[in-house]
């Protein structure tokens, strides 16, 4: 065997270990979500079955599955679509200098540096700090009784501290996606644009828009699963009720049957659709654009 043969022979072996350290935990967890009623935590399994799921959807378990499954859902979806205005408006407006902009992308890209859990930390002091100040304003009469401060409990919440908290986490990924995509958009495009007439708006939107739709698909996906599966930021700042993440957590610590593998399965699962129907519904997109013009 040639020095070349044997190299590509150990390369291909070295990228199968990879494959195998960076998706056998997964599979691991979806064949022992199978399990038997008897089965357990480990290998060798004791029968094939569906007991855990239909146990998990039946709400049998230990975890209100569908609460934390729709809140983890809604939070992820309104998250996808701020990310993505914010990420698709703030790159656009990078690109024409203006004061402090040095030091607004320093400020966006921070969160990214600090740990999660201190930024959970510092969202949830701070809305304490919030709930405290409203609590002494109803009993100083300072707040009108129609706004219900004298029953007061805590401005956290899932789309408040919750929000925040993930949004920090998003945010900068998707503006950094935008600033990339716009420093190599052709101006000629809009040039060209604007000499046949269009407004401000129509160049955006006939010009720049659909050249950069691929580029916001990108976007809305780490929207949506880096909130799905967000733990550490929302560890402290979801207030009363826990995203689905949160209780997959939980579960590590007291349940002892593959109910959790049967969650954790679910949890990879839409993921995997998410980002399955959004590359879907892109390509169906570009088959009816080519459509229409020819």
């Amino acid at each position: 065997m040639t020095g070349g043969g044997a190299s590509r022979w150990w390369l291909g072996a070295v990228f199968v270990a990879f494959v195998i350290f960076l998706y056998g935990p997964t599979l691991t967890i979806l064949v022992l979500s199978f399990q038997g009623p008897e089965g357990g935590l480990t290998f060798p399994m004791s029968g094939f079955s569906f007991h855990w799921y239909e146990r998990l959807f039946a709400g049998a378990g230990v975890v209100d599955i569908w609460a934390a499954f729709g809140r983890s859902l809604r939070l992820g979806l309104v998250v996808m679509a701020l990310t993505t205005a914010v990420a698709l408006l703030g790159g656009y407006a990078f690109r024409r200098r203006f004061r402090g902009e040095g030091a607004l992308f320093q400020l966006t890209v921070a969160s990214l540096i600090v740990p999660s859990i201190a930024v959970s930390l510092g969202i949830a002091l701070q809305f304490r700090i919030l709930d405290d100040a409203i609590r002494a304003l109803a009993e100083a009469g300072r707040l009108p009784t129609w706004l219900g401060a004298e029953d007061h409990t805590t401005a956290m919440g899932l789309f408040t501290s919750g929000l925040g908290a993930h949004l920090t986490w998003t945010l900068p990924f998707g503006l950094l996606i935008m600033f990339a995509v716009f420093n190599r958009f052709p101006v000629e495009v809009e040039e060209a644009a604007r000499d046949l007439g269009a407004s401000p708006w129509g160049v955006f939107r006939h010009a720049v828009l659909p050249l950069v739709a691929p580029s916001l698909v990108g976007v809305a996906l780490f929207g949506f699963t880096l909130s799905w599966d967000e733990i550490a930021r929302s560890s402290q700042a979801m207030g009363e009720a826990n995203t689905l993440p949160l209780e997959l957590q939980g579960l590590t610590t007291t349940a002892t049957t593959p109910e959790i593998y049967a969650l954790g399965s679910l949890t990879t699962g839409v993921s995997a659709l998410v980002i399955t129907v959004a590359f879907a519904a892109h390509a169906l997109a570009r088959r009816a654009r080519r459509s229409a013009s020819r």
